[in-house]
């Protein structure tokens, strides 16, 4: 199974972006952890903090993996664009928000992307990218 983890805007900053809310660790040491647990899952990655770009990552990689994981972060509440682009995708979605969205201001806590993608995991830290996995992997 090919997977395409793709992070949006400010999620490049992990580590020391807000570590009180997001933790102190970068994605990239979390990712060599993610990769060593599920050996048999190709893991890509990759991480926009533009809109379009994420869209295209969508649209382009598609037809060359099986499902992604994608933690779009401010936009999963704004972007009509990127609910669009996943709803014609063909392929599973799983959403992922780091910090826990239901606890934090009112705005962030409804995501126009969620309701198209196959289930949304919030408050679980980056361990929501594992549970992303291994959701993808057991409904296939």
């Amino acid at each position: 199974m090919r997977i395409l983890i793709i992070n949006g805007p400010n999620l490049d900053l992990l580590g020391t972006r807000e570590p009180h809310i997001y933790g102190s660790r970068t994605f990239e040491d979390y990712l060599t952890e993610l990769r060593d647990a599920f050996p048999g899952v190709g893991i890509d990655f990759k991480q926009s903090n533009v809109e379009g770009e994420i869209v295209d990552l969508l649209r382009t990689h598609a037809p060359r993996v099986d499902a992604f994981v994608l933690n779009a972060a401010g936009y999963s509440h704004t972007s009509v664009a990127i609910r669009d682009t996943i709803v014609v995708l063909g392929k599973p979605v799983v959403e992922v928000h780091i910090s826990n969205i239901h606890g934090r201001e009112e705005f962030r806590r409804h995501t126009v992307t969620g309701g198209v993608c196959a289930g949304v995991i919030t408050g679980f830290g980056l361990a929501g990218y594992g549970m992303a996995v291994r959701y993808l992997l057991d409904r296939r």
